[in-house]
C-alpha cells in the first residue's frame, strides 16, 4: 500500500482482539459501515498468544501426564508414551491459524473491512494508519472503538530477551523444553504455564510476592492449587520479592528476599509474568482528547462503554480489569449497540473466571468474607468431588464445589469449585446469581445423571441442611 490514501467509515475498531473483532461483527450486523485495524494477528493475544494456544499445550501435556500416571491403574498401558515438543507446537498452532481463519471469515461476513497496520489518532475523527509495508493512510471516523488490549509489564533489571528471560508470547512458541524454569510470577499465566511444564519434565520453581497464588482468588482455590502444585513436585514460593538476577552462564541466578532474608534460587530460564499494562501509549490519545490514566494506560469508560469523548469508545483489556476476553466479548457488543443507538449497557452482578490448572478452577460471586464484610448473613458449604459417581467413574474425585448463601433470603451469593470441569460448571452459578435465584432454586433444579453439575444441586442441599449423598449432621438442620 506504498503512498497516502484516505477513506471514511461510520466506525473505525482499533484493534482485532476478542473486544475489537466482537464490537466489529456486531457493527456490521447492525448495518454500520466498519473498518477494523490490526498491527498483527487477527484474534489478539487471546487467540495468538493466550488463551487458546496456552490450553492447546496444557492439553497436550495432561493427556500425556495422565496416560503415564492414571493409565496404568485403570487398564490404559503406554509404558512408551513420550512428549513430543515440536508435534505439540505444530498441532497448537494448527489449532490457532483455525481459529484464526474462523474469526476472518466472520468479519467478512459480517460486511467488516480488515486492514493491517497501527492507528495513531490525528484528531477526535481521525487517524493515521501505516500499513506494514510503510504506506500512509488517513481514515476519517464518525465513531471509533479503541480495543488494543495490553502489554507484558516490564521489571527493570528483569527485562525479557525472548531466550533464557521469556514472557507468556515467548514461553508458548519455545523450541526447547529447558531443565529447570524459574516463574516470576504466581498469576493464572504462571500456575497454568508452570504446571503445563512442570507434567512434562521441566523443574518448575514459582515466585510470588503476594501471600498466595493468584492474587485475589477466593483463598481456599489458591490452597487448593498451591498443594496440588508442589504434590506434582513444583516448588512455589510467596510473600517473596526478586531483588537482582544473574544472567549465568551457566545459569540464571535470582536473588530473592522473605522477611529480611536473602538466598538465591537457579534455573536454566526465567518466565516472568508479573502483569501486564493498557497498550495505549503509541495511540495518540492527546490529539483525540482520550484520557486514560498515566501509570497504567486505562481508558475510562461508562457503563456503555463511552471515553470522555463521546463518540470514542474502549473495551477489553484497554478498558480496565479484568483482564479477561469474556468480558471483552460482552464490551465489544454493549459499545457496538451504543454506537448503533440501541439500549444497552454494560451491567452485570458477576463475572466468572477460569484457572485451567488441574485441579481446573472455577469461580463466581462473593467469598463468605466478602459477602460477610457487605452486611451480608453469609455462610458456605463445600461438597466433595469424592461423593459424586461421575468423579469416580472418570478416576476424578479430587476437588469440591463450593456454595455461599445468604442465610437470611436464601439467596446464592457465590459457587467456587476446584476440580475436574468445574470451568463448565460455572457458567450455571454465573445465570443463576444474575437472576437472583435462591440456593433451593438450584437445589430444586433437575440435573442430569451421571454428570459433574450434580455437584451444584449437591452442595445446594447440603446448605439446605437436606444433603442426599453425604451425610447430614445436626449442625445442617436450615429451611429456606
Amino acid at each position: 500500500m506504498a503512498g497516502t490514501y484516505a477513506r471514511s467509515t461510520d466506525v473505525l475498531v482499533i484493534g482485532g482482539g476478542p473486544g475489537g473483532y466482537m464490537a466489529a461483527i456486531r457493527l456490521g450486523q447492525l448495518g454500520k459501515a466498519t473498518i477494523l485495524v490490526e498491527k498483527g494477528p487477527l484474534g489478539g493475544e487471546c487467540l495468538n498468544r493466550g488463551c487458546i494456544p496456552s490450553k492447546a499445550l496444557i492439553y497436550a501435556s495432561e493427556l500425556y501426564a495422565h496416560v503415564r500416571s492414571e493409565g496404568p491403574e485403570i487398564g490404559v498401558l503406554a509404558p512408551d508414551a513420550k512428549f513430543d515438543l515440536a508435534k505439540t507446537m505444530a498441532w497448537k498452532q494448527s489449532v490457532v491459524e483455525k481459529e484464526r481463519q474462523g474469526v476472518q471469515s466472520l468479519l467478512k461476513t459480517a460486511g467488516v473491512t480488515v486492514l493491517p497496520g497501527e492507528a495513531r489518532f490525528t484528531g477526535p475523527h481521525s487517524v493515521q494508519l501505516t500499513a506494514p509495508d510503510g504506506g500512509q493512510e488517513r481514515i476519517d471516523f464518525a465513531s471509533a472503538i479503541i480495543a488494543t488490549g495490553a502489554l507484558p509489564i516490564q521489571l527493570p533489571g528483569f527485562e525479557t530477551d525472548g531466550k533464557i528471560v521469556v514472557n507468556a508470547w515467548d514461553l508458548l512458541s519455545i523450541p526447547k523444553l529447558p531443565a529447570s524454569m524459574l516463574i516470576l510470577g504466581g498469576g493464572v499465566s504462571g500456575c497454568e504455564l508452570g504446571e503445563f511444564l512442570a507434567r512434562v519434565g521441566v523443574a518448575v520453581t514459582i515466585v510470588e510476592m503476594m501471600p498466595q497464588l493468584i492474587p485475589g482468588m477466593e483463598a481456599d482455590l489458591s490452597r487448593e492449587l498451591r498443594h496440588r502444585l508442589e504434590a506434582a513436585g513444583v516448588k512455589v514460593l510467596t510473600s517473596v520479592r526478586a531483588t537482582h538476577l544473574e544472567r549465568g552462564p551457566p545459569e540464571l541466578a535470582m536473588t530473592i528476599e522473605k522477611d529480611g532474608a536473602r538466598e538465591t534460587v537457579r534455573g536454566e530460564m526465567l518466565f516472568v509474568t508479573i502483569g501486564k499494562r493498557a497498550d495505549t501509549r503509541t495511540l495518540g490519545l492527546e490529539q483525540a482528547g482520550v484520557a486514560a490514566n498515566a501509570r497504567t494506560g486505562f481508558v475510562g469508560v461508562d457503563a456503555q462503554m463511552r471515553t470522555n469523548v463521546p463518540h470514542i469508545y474502549a473495551v477489553g483489556d484497554v478498558a480496565r480489569p479484568p483482564m479477561l476476553a469474556h468480558k471483552a466479548y460482552r464490551e465489544g457488543i454493549v459499545a457496538a449497540e451504543a454506537i448503533a443507538g440501541r439500549p444497552t449497557r454494560f451491567d452485570f452482578q458477576c463475572i466468572p473466571s477460569v484457572v485451567f490448572t488441574e485441579p481446573e478452577l472455577a469461580s463466581v460471586g462473593d467469598s463468605v468474607g466478602d459477602a460477610l464484610a457487605k452486611g451480608l448473613k453469609a455462610r458456605e458449604v463445600r461438597f466433595p468431588y469424592l461423593a459424586l459417581g461421575r468423579a469416580h467413574a472418570n478416576h476424578a474425585t479430587e476437588g469440591w464445589v463450593k456454595i455461599v448463601g445468604d442465610d437470611s433470603s436464601g439467596l446464592l451469593l457465590g459457587v467456587h469449585a476446584a476440580g475436574a470441569s468445574a470451568g463448565e460448571m460455572i457458567s450455571e452459578a454465573a445465570l443463576a446469581i444474575e437472576m437472583g435465584a435462591t440456593v433451593r432454586d438450584i437445589a430444586g433444579t433437575i440435573h442430569p445423571h451421571p454428570t459433574y453439575g450434580e455437584l451444584m444441586a449437591e452442595a445446594a442441599l447440603l446448605w439446605l441442611g437436606e444433603p442426599m449423598h453425604v451425610a447430614r449432621r445436626p449442625s445442617d438442620a436450615v429451611r429456606h
